[in-house]
């Protein structure tokens, strides 16, 4: 199996998990929307963006809590639940929704020892605060945290340069890991990081993925209630105002980028639970 033919059955099963968590979802009236990349597939491309190897949803956090609450035992035969809670070995500060029978590994996976399955990413959009101060606090204690929780789970992270200052980082990182393991718990970095998620005085109009926290503030009423639009042939939810949604994140979303500028990325190990494997530089 080629990179090509890995990324399209890999697609193919993301969808899969993706209309079974839209049925789990409106059989109990809880809002859900694609958001990021797949936002921009399903506008631009009307599916997947061509490139592109996974699925990202959004829920506000009413919706989101509840979703977790209710999928923990009653997601459809052959899908379970992903959580910091309920997986000691997952760095995330947010769900994801997986294909029993399915492995999808990447360095950092495989080395924090977590059994992940083909998945869907699941993210909760939390209210900021309205006061400039309490928001800064609210994005540096979800930054933190969350890249806490990362190093505490592995040594082995992505980082963004290469050759001598990838080395200097990847260093580092190695020496966090030990440091952070020394000197906190998972129960101290769910702690810490929940407490972004509130703040004095008044609350703003905007939400925010306090999980991923390098995406743009989104005001409420461009979000929810979610459109509807075509995603592979499947009649699904998006943001309010996917246009606005979409030029804020991405700018200029239309335009198409050039080849070399487009970024698929498989993992080390891909097993798609019918006898299929792939492996990062070549077929297994």
């Amino acid at each position: 199996m080629n990179d090509a033919e890995a990324l399209k059955k890999l697609q193919e099963t993301e969808l899969d998990i993706l209309l079974a968590i839209d049925a789990f979802c409106k059989e109990r009236g809880i809002e859900w929307f694609m958001d990021s990349g797949t936002a921009l597939g399903a506008m631009r491309h009307g599916g997947f963006i061509p490139w592109d190897d996974d699925i990202d949803i959004g829920m506000m956090r009413a919706d989101y809590d509840r979703f977790i609450e209710e999928a923990q035992d009653g997601l459809p035969s052959g899908y379970s639940l992903q959580t910091f809670e309920n997986n000691e070995t997952f760095a995330g500060l947010f769900a994801k929704v997986y294909k029993e029978g399915t492995a999808f590994h990447t360095k950092e996976t495989i080395e924090a020892g977590c059994d992940q399955g083909i998945f869907v990413d699941i993210f909760p959009y939390d209210v900021l605060a309205a006061d400039e101060g309490q928001r800064a606090r609210q994005l540096k204690t979800a930054r933190t945290w969350q890249s806490v929780s990362y190093l505490y789970h592995a040594k082995t992270i992505t980082v963004p340069h290469k050759g001598f200052m990838g080395s200097v980082e990847r260093f580092g990182c190695r020496i966090a890991h030990y440091l952070v393991c020394a000197f906190t718990n998972r129960a101290e970095i769910e702690r810490r990081f929940d407490a972004s998620q509130s703040f004095e005085g008044a609350a703003s109009d905007e939400v925010m993925l306090l999980s991923w926290p390098s995406m743009k503030p989104c005001r409420v009423q461009d979000m929810v209630p979610p459109a509807r639009v075509s995603f592979c042939g499947h009649d699904l939810p998006i943001a309010a105002k996917p246009e606005l949604y979409l030029e804020n994140m991405y700018g200029d979303w239309r335009t198409i980028p050039a080849p070399e500028d487009r970024r698929t990325h498989l993992p080390e190990f891909i097993d798609f639970g019918d006898g299929t494997v792939w492996r990062a530089g070549g077929a297994a």
